[in-house]
């Protein structure tokens, strides 16, 4: 599994060419069932929105332009790292090459840095309806929400590039064992054996200017939300504000408390099986969510599937007729 390579005099150093992942102690049957269950349901949910909101020209606002990105996202969330699971679930030895470890992490902090920053972007969205209803078909012209959703993702693939690139100087010693069932940076950090610091350094810049600073303008942009909708005269237009805001308020609170306690959770005082519920619950529950929390809480986006599948559901009748 490994080759013995120079290093530091009086330490075991090794160049890794696999990771054994220890997070398939028990219950494979049972995690092979669930993962795939979840799989499923994040394909077909996120498929979906993707193809109502290219399909349906109801849905070509900036607003469902942002959520089929998001969706995108969350299919490359789940393909990342769930059919790997699945092929470990099934293994006696569950395994991943260091190559192969080293894109995972790579592919999954880009989507992480490019859902931050997506996230923001929907909330400027949403503070551009509610508080500036008049400048809103100017402020985000098909043109810049092009430009805005290419800028996060090659955001998070620039955060990415650098934690990778960190990661891949790290060296390890003895049997290269992670205690998870995926590659990510907190897991591959604490199975080096070469100085982590600068990983560490560049995780907790990034949590600020990645994680945080998104957080922050989600944050400010809802202060000023909630100001001009308590200043509505009607009831009913501070429903349908509220409303139109609650479901990306609901998503992001899920996204960035789970990747807050994936990525600044302390060293010590979480268990192995805690770390790995907080990244399954981070990198692949919250991908399964949010189409599902954006078709129940918009009203919209479920009134256009009941029309498309009605007109699917038709077409066959129409064939006949003609």
């Amino acid at each position: 599994m490994m080759e013995k390579r120079w290093g530091v005099p009086g330490m075991n150093q090794t160049q890794v060419t696999e990771f054994v992942l220890l997070g398939f102690s028990h219950g494979r049957p049972f995690l092979f069932a669930l993962f795939l269950a979840i799989y499923l349901a994040t394909l077909l949910g996120n498929s979906a929105i993707l193809l109502l909101v290219s399909l349906d020209h109801h849905l070509h606002s900036p607003m469902y332009f942002f959520l089929g990105h998001l969706s995108c996202l969350d299919l490359c969330y789940s393909s990342v790292t769930v059919p790997k699971i699945l092929v470990n679930a099934l293994r006696p030895r569950a395994t991943i090459s260091y190559g192969g470890c080293l894109v995972q992490m790579f592919l999954l902090m880009w989507c992480a840095g490019a859902e931050c920053a997506l996230l923001a972007l929907m909330a400027y969205d949403r503070f551009a309806a509610v508080c500036q209803p008049l400048r809103y078909c100017q402020a985000l012209r098909r043109s810049t929400c092009a430009a805005a959703a290419a800028s996060c993702w090659l955001w998070g693939l620039l955060d990415s590039a650098v934690h990778t690139l960190l990661a891949a100087r790290l060296s390890f010693c003895g049997a290269a064992r992670l205690q998870h069932i995926f590659c990510d940076v907190p897991p591959l950090l604490g199975a080096a054996c070469s100085d982590t610091r600068p990983n560490q350094l560049a995780l907790h810049i990034s949590s600020i200017f990645v994680g945080l600073s998104p957080f922050l303008l989600v944050v400010i942009s809802y202060l000023c939300i909630l100001a001009t909708v308590l200043g509505m005269p009607l009831a009913t237009s501070r429903h349908k504000a509220f409303s139109t805001c609650s479901t990306h308020l609901i998503v992001v609170t899920l996204y960035f408390v789970a990747a807050n306690l994936n990525y600044n959770r302390p060293s010590s005082g979480y268990s192995p099986a805690a770390d790995t519920l907080v990244s399954v619950l981070y990198c692949i529950i919250i991908p399964m969510l949010n189409p599902l929390v954006y078709s129940l809480r918009n009203r919209e986006v479920w009134v256009q599937a009941q029309m498309i599948l009605w007109l699917w559901g038709q077409q066959p009748n129409l064939q006949v007729c003609a």
